[in-house]
């Protein structure tokens, strides 16, 4: 019999990974290209153009040609898993009209949706109205249409990144349900495009024929077309199977797939997500997310900038370990880890709050701090603490999901850039205060995206044994038990009720520095 290895391709914010798996959920090949995340042309603007991205995953796939010798004939299917939310616009030949605006971007209009008494009546009485007012104002083509109008009347097709690199594989305009993430008239609670009579299409100028057609994970896009098998040494007519967004992919690539189990992101922006059968909410007109198991629900809570925190600190704080990194031609993360040992549990009393930029939930007017200084405090003070606020803070989070489904989490694992330090996973259990799990794989999105090309190809009859078949057990951390005691004060005591605390000054320095 010939072997079955699965190629998923996965075009993070920091790069563009494609990686060989076998059936087992076993990596066996993988090649890395970074990229440039964004330009920026304006404050606040994050673009990037989509032909950029594109060529990005051909230069990864034929590096991978390079590395292994696993022949393409084995390879048996591919999955495209993708960052979030970033918008990509095409003319009626399937060109970018402009760069992709990515899910960093910041820019918003002024306006509000044009509805009718009625709507705007009923929308008011269930107190959705400013959750509609925030879509309209979030909505990308409701800036494009006011600030580029020559542009957006050239729009064809208005699709999600994800979509693209779909369409660039196999010339048909499909995505995944589980991709659909953003500013889109989609209906979360029944995961398809919203009726024709809902309010979503008066907050936006989009139509229906300019977004894709939807397919559920696991059912095949489409298949490599010759000129993409060209650019990108992938066989032609391979199927191109329907994955999900990198986190959906994630959450199944950590085998987390009922609510008894959570999987802790600890990425750029760092998430907590448990799975639902259940459309439900945790934290009211902030939908559930598609899962990529079908019919199922990604029940998330998000901190923006969530290990962003550590690159802010290598740029601000960081030339020792960046001058050290240059030198060992290791990375400035790797030399952190001294800087943690430093410092006791706790900080010697310095407090962090990771809020460098409002996650959901929170007031526009919210802002970071650090509090609690004393001559003794260090440089190596500030990072652990910048740790500890920002795992306090997912802790507050993990609190919120297990009160929207009814539990406490049975099982905990850990993914992303994060989790690879020993000592962030051990301060993650001590303030969580239960065992946690490293995920097994690193690359736990592009592994979910290999379980959805699993099933999509029948090595599996369904996702719940192609998880079994394809996720191993992890690396366990225990909490400290003395350290699990002193976080708890600091969190019930301090932590817990700091940002309520200091929301008032946090408003009038927004009304003097807007």
């Amino acid at each position: 019999m010939s072997k079955q290895y699965l190629l998923s391709i996965d075009n993070g914010t920091q790069s563009i990974r494609a990686i060989i798996f076998d059936k087992n959920g076993l990596e066996l090949a993988k090649s890395t290209i970074p990229i440039t995340p964004y330009f920026s042309t304006q404050a606040g603007w994050a673009e990037q153009d989509p032909i950029y991205f594109w060529e990005s995953v051909c230069k990864a796939t034929n590096t991978l040609w390079t590395q292994t010798k696993i022949q393409k004939s084995d390879i048996k299917a591919v999955s495209v898993t993708t960052q979030r939310a970033t918008i990509v616009t095409l003319d009626d030949k399937g060109k970018p009209l402009r760069p992709a605006i990515s899910w960093l971007d910041l820019r918003k209009v002024n306006t509000k949706p044009k509805l009718n008494f009625l709507q705007s009546s009923i929308l008011r009485i269930v107190g959705a109205k400013n959750f509609v007012d925030l879509l309209h104002q979030n909505s990308e083509a409701n800036w494009l249409e006011q600030y580029e109008p020559k542009t957006w009347k050239l729009v064809k097709r208005f699709i999600l990144l994800s979509c693209y690199q779909n369409y660039k594989l196999t010339g048909a305009f499909k995505d995944s349900v589980a991709s659909t993430v953003g500013y889109l008239p989609f209906d979360f609670r029944n995961q398809r495009w919203a009726e024709n009579k809902s309010f979503q299409w008066k907050t936006m100028p989009v139509t229906l024929d300019m977004l894709p057609t939807l397919v559920e994970a696991g059912e095949v896009l489409g298949h490599v077309t010759s000129q993409a098998s060209l650019a990108t040494g992938i066989p032609e007519g391979i199927p191109v199977i329907a994955s999900g967004s990198d986190k959906a992919c994630e959450v199944l690539g950590t085998g987390c797939i009922d609510n008894t189990m959570a999987n802790l992101s600890f990425g750029s922006l760092a998430t907590i997500n448990t799975s639902s059968t259940k459309y439900l909410e945790a934290l009211k007109f902030h939908p559930a997310y598609p899962g990529v198991i079908p019919g199922s629900f990604n029940i998330e809570m998000m901190l923006q900038r969530g290990f962003w925190m550590i690159r802010w600190f290598i740029k601000e704080l960081g030339d020792l370990e960046r001058q050290t990194a240059s030198k060992k031609n290791v990375s400035p993360e790797s030399l952190l880890n001294a800087l943690i040992t430093a410092v006791p549990a706790g900080s010697d009393g310095l407090i962090l709050q990771p809020y460098w930029s409002p996650s959901n939930g929170d007031k526009e007017e919210t802002r970071g701090a650090i509090i609690g200084f004393t001559e003794i405090h260090t440089r190596a003070h500030i990072y652990r603490a910048m740790i500890e606020g920002i795992l306090f803070a997912m802790r507050q989070r993990k609190e919120v999901l297990e009160k929207t489904v009814g539990n406490k989490f049975e099982k905990i694992v850990i993914s992303g850039g994060g989790s690879q330090s020993d000592e962030i996973m051990q301060i993650t259990a001590d303030i969580l205060g239960t065992k946690i799990y490293r995920s097994k794989v690193y690359e736990a999105s592009s592994l979910g995206a290999a379980i959805a090309s699993a099933v999509g190809i029948r090595i599996y009859p369904n996702f719940e044994s192609a998880v079994k078949g394809m996720v191993k057990a992890g690396t366990e951390f225990e909490p400290n038990e003395s350290n699990k005691l002193l976080y708890n004060q600091i969190y019930e005591s301090i932590f817990k009720n700091l940002l309520d605390d200091l929301q008032p000054t946090y408003k009038k320095i927004k009304s003097l520095f807007n």
